[in-house]
């Protein structure tokens, strides 16, 4: 189970191969994994049953932190917190 503090993050960092680390917040974050899943000939056995791309998306990005494309090749992302919370 993931931490409860990482959905408190707003931004991520996205790797893909041959590219440079992307900055993306959460609607592009998930923009960018729906547009990975849509180019998989099937997508993986926990996803395929979710009515949608962007509900495989979510799901990708409340519980992992990586998605096997084709035989050693993957793409990552991770959450970051770009200032430090608010204490109140």
């Amino acid at each position: 189970m993931s931490d409860p503090l990482i959905r408190a993050c707003d931004d991520y960092v996205v790797l893909e191969p041959g590219k440079p680390e992307q900055l993306l917040d959460v609607p592009n974050t998930l923009a960018w994994l729906s547009r990975w899943l849509q180019t998989m000939d099937q997508l993986p056995a926990d996803l395929a049953g979710l009515s949608s791309v962007e509900a495989a998306a979510q799901r990708l990005l409340d519980t992992a932190c990586d998605l096997e494309l084709s035989p050693g090749v993957s793409i990552q992302w991770f959450a970051v917190r770009l200032e430090p919370p608010s204490t109140l």
